[in-house]
């Protein structure tokens, strides 16, 4: 008794007539024929034109058609000689019917964001080849254009805003003739500046304490005038500073007169002795500026 496949064929061959076996071999041929121009004709379709010899595999077979987000960042370390546990790490397993080891190629479908701030996106197909050692060897896109995308950089991170900074601790020395015209407690268009300056300096404090505003003259004139003078140009600038955004409970006010002059001057002309003593007229400020936590 003949048994298997072997037996069952014999079988058939001594049931069938000769006359009609030349027939059906030649449509067998024929079929084989037209299988195998098929697969080549699915070959070339899916060749890198500027590398015939890559052939891709056809992206509705992967195992995730419509692909996957990539990580740039770890596409851009992907480089020759990394092993495929290495490349796994990276991109993750191939996306089509392949395995690790006696394996050539790996092939991926990857999706990126257009540049275009949509939510609209593009694939490409992503190809591996590996040597005979099971190293990376070469990388192929398709369409080739598609490995542009290595070139565009990543966004520049924000950089962090400056930490608060105190203000110093030696008073902020401000002239008087700066700010004010002689004689006067009006502030001038330089004396805005002047403040406006300052003004961004107290500004980068988060917390400000006790602001102490000082005014002082020069020694000419009455001691009882020149304390009302230097008071009222104090209070000119914490006005100032709180049109600013300064607050004012943080700052108190005093006016000094003529006060802890700065320069001593003896000059007998009036003219050279205002000039001599400008460095009295002045506003001072100092206090703690506390960073934020």
């Amino acid at each position: 008794m003949t048994h298997g496949p072997k037996g069952a064929v014999m079988q058939w061959f001594k049931r069938c007539k000769p006359a009609a076996l030349p027939a059906m071999l030649a449509a067998l041929l024929a079929t084989a024929g037209c299988s195998s121009m098929h697969r080549h004709a699915d070959a070339a379709a899916e060749s890198n034109p500027s590398n015939p010899d890559v052939v891709f595999p056809d992206p509705s077979h992967a195992m995730v058609p419509e692909g996957t987000f990539v990580n740039l960042e770890n596409l851009r370390k992907v480089a020759p000689g990394m092993t495929k546990r290495q490349l796994y790490a990276l991109l993750g397993a191939p996306h089509f019917d392949e395995g690790v080891f006696a394996v050539h190629k790996w092939n991926y479908v990857f999706d990126f964001r257009k540049a275009d701030g949509s939510n609209n996106y593009f694939s490409c197909q992503y190809q591996i080849a590996f040597d005979r050692h099971g190293l990376a060897s070469d990388f192929y896109w398709k369409p080739e254009a598609c490995k542009s995308v290595l070139d565009v950089q990543a966004p520049a991170a924000v950089a962090p805003a400056p930490a608060p900074e105190a203000l110093p601790k030696e008073p902020i020395r401000l002239s008087s003739d700066a700010l004010f015209d002689f004689d006067r407690a009006e502030l001038t268009a330089q004396g805005h500046e002047q403040l406006d300056q300052l003004l961004q300096k107290i500004r980068s404090a988060s917390q400000v304490e006790n602001i102490m505003i000082a005014g002082y003259t020069d020694r000419i004139g009455s001691d009882r005038y020149n304390l009302a003078l230097s008071r009222r140009r104090a209070e000119a600038v914490r006005d100032y500073l709180v049109q600013g955004g300064v607050p004012a409970a943080a700052m108190q006010v005093d006016g000094r007169g003529k006060a802890d002059p700065v320069v001593q001057c003896n000059d007998a002309s009036r003219a050279k002795l205002i000039a001599c003593l400008a460095p009295n007229r002045r506003v001072e400020l100092s206090g703690v500026a506390k960073p934020g936590d």
